[in-house]
């Protein structure tokens, strides 16, 4: 079989750079059923003759498993309900484009798998709209403040340990009863760091004299400059499922002499939204968000996420959908993970590095939505600072994946893919493991042979600074 389209000459590989098109979602052509059916059958036919992905998300394997049992061997002969498997195995991790696939554009034959899984999954949610239990799963900001309610959030939490609870839960949203699920907090992280002080919406007046002037000088600026300023978007899992690690981040900062504060307000950066396909939902979360954004921009504070998938989310995926908005532009040129921001002060002299607590041996997984920002090893790269402190980096998905790895339908694939890993931490045999995803951590702790919690990269980076009284519990070396 030939997966070369006529005419082209293309051969295997680019030399040049991975380009991504933007998403082109407000034609009526991209949600056209024929036209996707088309491309689906074209693009899964070169996958088939490729087969490098085989070992990264379970679209793939689904998709050559069901190839190689046909009489033909052929794409073509696919009943097209495996059509519809493949994109529901789809969760928009990035890894197929950005590690193994050969053929993305620049390429002639233009494949990106991602993005076309999210354009069968938009025009199925056009055509059928979702179901109720996936706008639940989705609705992380909504579902956080209900949950967070003093005399819910016992009631929710008592709920999601029970065995009846979780029978429940399988039952009516299809959450799996073994898959790990967050606690909820009354008090919320931008209620604990409330003394801060937030960083509040520009009047329209004010907002027109700031755009009328231009940019400041930091969001002018190029990712190598850092103002020294921060606001926090705290996201839905840091606001109401971890508020410590929010307050690990800032204490982090605070340390290093950054002014720290966190938004005047904030919705949930869009990613539960758009890993189903709700991209009019994820519009009217970026409505919400990029004014509290901008208005941080315009006092010159650059902006922070603890969590990879919400910092993706202003990099790279809202730039997509609006190639031609200035101010998500302008967003995304300012928007930084943790460590590559504090490696950007280090690379300045404006880290401290006078660590008193080492750390011994960490094994550090790196979760897929931080290693497409295509910024390196962050993380990894500032623990190694610290005295006494060894790094086993693990580059593999853990499994979890959004709302994939807790749901019924998906959970036992979602622990296959992420056996490696834990696998690899158990043989690890360190003081500490850690993701800078705290849902990634929960994925592999809830593989492990024996109980052990996951520890935040910012937590070992507070600990490693003495700002904590004692090593928590979960730090002890395994026996």
């Amino acid at each position: 079989m030939s997966t070369t389209p006529a005419g082209t000459g293309a051969g295997e590989g680019s030399l040049e750079a991975p380009t991504r098109h933007p998403l082109d979602w407000r034609s009526e052509s991209f949600y056209d059923s024929a036209a996707i059916d088309r491309e689906l059958e074209r693009v899964f036919d070169i996958c088939h003759g490729c087969r490098r992905c085989f070992s990264l998300c379970n679209s793939f394997p689904t998709l050559f498993d069901a190839v190689d049992a046909t009489e033909s061997g052929e794409v073509a002969s696919l009943d097209r309900k495996v059509f519809a498997e493949v994109v529901d195995h789809c969760y928009l991790c990035d890894m197929c484009y950005m590690t193994k696939c050969p053929y993305v554009p620049p390429h002639p034959w233009n494949v990106d798998f991602p993005h076309l899984m999210l354009r069968a999954k938009a025009a199925r949610v056009r055509t059928d709209g979702l179901r109720l239990r996936d706008r639940v799963l989705a609705a992380t900001d909504v579902v956080g403040a209900f949950a967070g309610i003093p005399v819910v959030v016992e009631t929710v939490n008592a709920l999601n340990r029970s065995s009846a609870g979780r029978t429940v839960l399988e039952k009516v949203l299809g959450v799996d009863r073994s898959a790990p699920l967050p606690t909820y907090h009354a008090r919320s992280a931008r209620q604990r760091l409330a003394g801060i002080g937030t960083v509040r919406e520009a009047a329209p007046a004010a907002a027109a004299t700031a755009a009328a002037a231009g940019d400041t000088g930091t969001a002018a600026a190029g990712r190598t400059a850092t103002s020294g300023r921060v606001a926090v978007f705290t996201t839905c899992y840091g606001n109401r499922n971890d508020p410590e690690l929010v307050e690990d981040l800032v204490a982090v900062l605070e340390h290093n002499g950054i002014d720290v504060a966190l938004l005047g307000a904030e919705r949930c950066c869009g990613m539960p939204r758009l890993e189903l396909g709700d991209l009019e939902a994820v519009a009217r979360l970026k409505e919400r968000n990029v004014p509290q954004l901008l208005a941080a921009l315009e006092r010159g504070y650059d902006l922070l996420a603890p969590i990879p998938s919400c910092v993706l989310m202003f990099k790279q995926e809202l730039p997509l959908m609006y190639p031609e908005d200035a101010d998500v532009r302008r967003i995304a040129g300012r928007m930084f993970d943790p460590f590559e921001y504090l490696m950007l002060r280090h690379a300045a002299g404006r880290l401290r590095t006078d660590f008193p607590v080492p750390l011994g041996k960490v094994s550090y997984h790196v979760p897929c939505h931080l290693r497409v920002q295509n910024i390196g090893l962050k993380t990894r790269d500032l623990l190694r600072l610290i005295p006494g402190t060894s790094i086993d980096t693990i580059e593999r998905c853990s499994g979890h994946n959004g709302t994939y790895g807790v749901k019924a339908r998906f959970r036992a694939a979602s622990m296959r893919i992420g056996k490696p890993v834990v696998q690899r931490v158990e043989s690890a045999q360190a003081e500490h493991y850690a993701s800078d995803c705290p849902m990634a951590g929960e994925q592999i702790e809830s593989g492990l042979q024996s109980a052990r919690a996951p520890e935040h990269p910012l937590r070992l980076l507070r600990l490693a600074y003495g700002l904590m009284s004692e090593l928590p519990a979960a730090s002890a070396r395994p026996p």
